[in-house]
């Protein structure tokens, strides 16, 4: 059985920043998950004419790890969080990679990223932000707003068959089968 946390604010990861890095992209589990996204990114970007310069909103995208390799093909990104932290982090890396001259960064709430943006986004990257807003449906809602028509989103969230899937890939047959129920309360 799966408990519906409920999000009364916002999540600013300021206080985690380094650990959430390492968990979560410093990990074989990260790796697996980037290489499963880019192959979907590679799908998108033949829908645009080749050699098109897209402009793209990485709308709470932390460090950047999706929207880098977007950059370093001489695409504009315009990079947006909620965390100062991860915010710096995504400019060390993007400096380190020298492709600071392709970036906006915006210290923002995904709510507020209009003020910030000149022209509508060709692609919005919007990965594991979803679960983490008090109203992800209006947010969502808001961030295509933006989305210049014609122009693709790449949304990603945490949900069942997510978890179901990764169940399965990992043999928990019986966990499965028993509902998934929560081995531990967060």
């Amino acid at each position: 059985m799966i408990t519906n946390a409920i999000v009364t604010e916002d999540k600013n990861f300021d206080d985690i920043a380094h650990k959430f890095v390492k968990n979560i992209y410093g990990s074989g589990k990260g790796e697996i998950r980037q290489a499963v996204i880019w192959h979907d990114i590679e799908q998108m970007l033949q829908c645009f004419p080749p050699d098109q310069p897209l402009h793209i909103l990485d709308a709470g995208g932390g460090v950047a790890p999706i929207s880098q390799p977007l950059a370093a093909r001489g695409h504009s990104v315009t990079l947006c969080d909620l965390s100062s932290q991860m915010l710096e982090l995504a400019r060390q890396e993007i400096e380190q990679q020298d492709l600071l001259a392709q970036y906006q960064l915006v210290h923002a709430s995904v709510q507020s990223i209009g003020e910030h943006l000149a022209s509508p986004p060709d692609v919005i990257l919007f990965h594991a932000v979803l679960e983490w807003v008090a109203d992800p449906e209006q947010v969502l809602k808001d961030l295509l707003s933006h989305l210049r028509p014609g122009g693709i989103a790449s949304v990603m969230f945490y949900n069942q068959t997510g978890l179901l899937f990764k169940n399965l890939v990992c043999g928990n047959l019986t966990h499965v089968e028993q509902g998934m129920p929560h081995r531990k309360q967060v």
